[in-house]
Order: structure tokens, then C-alpha cells, then sequence
């Protein structure tokens, strides 16, 4: 009997992999070279919003490559997991009060505005995407 291939999703577990570490290490950079932009968004119920947004560029930088090796790679996953909760507070203030996107032109701001509240249910699709790492990768198993 021959052994199941792996599904087409198996297969791009590690190469998503590559993609979600690189996304999180080059946001977390962008924390600290332009933290202003980020700093809008954080609710103005929270203290200290360049200081929130300097804290959690490092922890996307440190999530980021966390990930990437097989010891520290669960634990990494459930931070970046933890971490989308943790600044889902601000995507809700970018649409529901516009927080952020003063500096849009006029003719993109409705663009803008729909992309923010878009970005509300894909919280859940990264939050999915990183529980994914929780488990070992196949080769790892």
C-alpha cells in the first residue's frame, strides 16, 4: 500500500511559514522606523501609545523569528496568536473611529475606510494562520 501524498495545504505549510515570519519581522521593523502612524491607531483609553507601538514592533520581530525554528516555534505561534488579540483593540479604533487614516487623501479615504473594517475579520484568518503553527511541521513530527 502506498503511503498518502500530503495535501496541497500540507505542502505549503512551510513555505507559509517563510511568508507569515517575514511579514511579522518587516511590521515589527516598521513599528520602529515610522511609529507615528502606528501610534494613532492605539485607542486613546491606552497609555503611553509610542511606547505600545515600540513593544509590540519587538514583539513582531521576536514572534517573527520565533517561528522559524522548530523549538521555539509553538510558543512563538500562541504569542503572535495572543499578540493579534492584543492589538485588535486598535484595528477596532482605525474603523470604527477612523483613527489613522487622516492622512489618506480624500479620494481613497472610502477605500481606506473599507479596508479598515476588512481588516477586522482577517484578524481571525491570521490568528488561524498562525494556530497552524502550533503543531509540528511534517517533516518535524
Amino acid at each position: 500500500m502506498m503511503p498518502e501524498s500530503p495535501s496541497a495545504l500540507t505542502r505549503l505549510k512551510r513555505p507559509l511559514l517563510y511568508v507569515m515570519s517575514a511579514a511579522y519581522i518587516v511590521a515589527g521593523v516598521a513599528h520602529f522606523l515610522a511609529p507615528k502612524p502606528f501610534a494613532h491607531i492605539v485607542p486613546d483609553e491606552l497609555p503611553k501609545p509610542v511606547g505600545l507601538v515600540y513593544l509590540s514592533g519587538l514583539a513582531e520581530v521576536a514572534l517573527g523569528l520565533g517561528v522559524l525554528h522548530p523549538r521555539t516555534r509553538s510558543r512563538a505561534a500562541r504569542g503572535i496568536v495572543l499578540l493579534l488579540v492584543a492589538v485588535f483593540p486598535a484595528n477596532v479604533n482605525m474603523a470604527v473611529r477612523g483613527e489613522g487614516l487622516e492622512t489618506v487623501p480624500d479620494r481613497l479615504s472610502g477605500v481606506a475606510r473599507a479596508v479598515a473594517w476588512l481588516r477586522l475579520p482577517l484578524q481571525a484568518v491570521l490568528i488561524a494562520w498562525a494556530w497552524w503553527y502550533t503543531d509540528p511541521l511534517p517533516a518535524e513530527e
